[in-house]
Formats: C-alpha cells, structure tokens, sequence
C-alpha cells in the first residue's frame, strides 16, 4: 500500500553565537550520514576551512560555512506525516 510513512533526514549544524542552527535534509539515509560524516572530518581536521551545503529540497538553495564556527552536527530522522520522528538533540528522560 501506499501508506508507508515518507520521511526525510536532517543534519543540523549549531554554530557560534547563533541561536538557530542551519539545517539540509537529504532523501536518502545513506547520503545523510555521508554528509554528516563529511562536516564531522571536516571538524576534526580543521581543513578544509570553508563547507559549501546543498539541500535535497531546494537544490539551487547553498550555504557555504565556516567550519572553525561549527560547534555540533547532528542527524535524524523526520517523517513527513504529522511532522513528527525522532526528536533532535538528546534528552534525559527521568
């Protein structure tokens, strides 16, 4: 049937002194965690210094970003049906 739940994967990027993060969604898992892999190297390496971003959403939407700003990256799920998923970030739950 055709009631299977579309969802699409966000990275989420928090960056210093800015109180919303940048966020590109990707329709394939598999392409999700390459980028995700792709900014943490870029982190830990510190090369190169700029990133530039594309989103599966709106393709000719780009962001260029400079790493040494990267504080977090951050990956989930999200489906498309009441918007809901999996919560970003990660909580304590008593």
């Amino acid at each position: 049937s055709h009631y299977a739940k579309p969802s699409v994967y966000i990275i989420e990027v928090a960056l210093k002194l800015s109180p919303f993060p940048l966020s590109v969604q990707r329709k394939e898992l598999k392409s999700a965690q390459a980028l995700y892999n792709q900014i943490r190297e870029c982190m830990t390496k510190g090369q190169p210094s700029l990133l530039e971003l594309t989103c599966d959403q709106l393709e000719n939407k780009k962001i260029t970003v400079l790493l040494s700003e990267v504080l977090a990256v951050q990956i989930y799920e999200k489906t498309a049906i009441g918007g809901g998923g999996k919560r970003p970030g990660f909580t304590v739950e008593d």
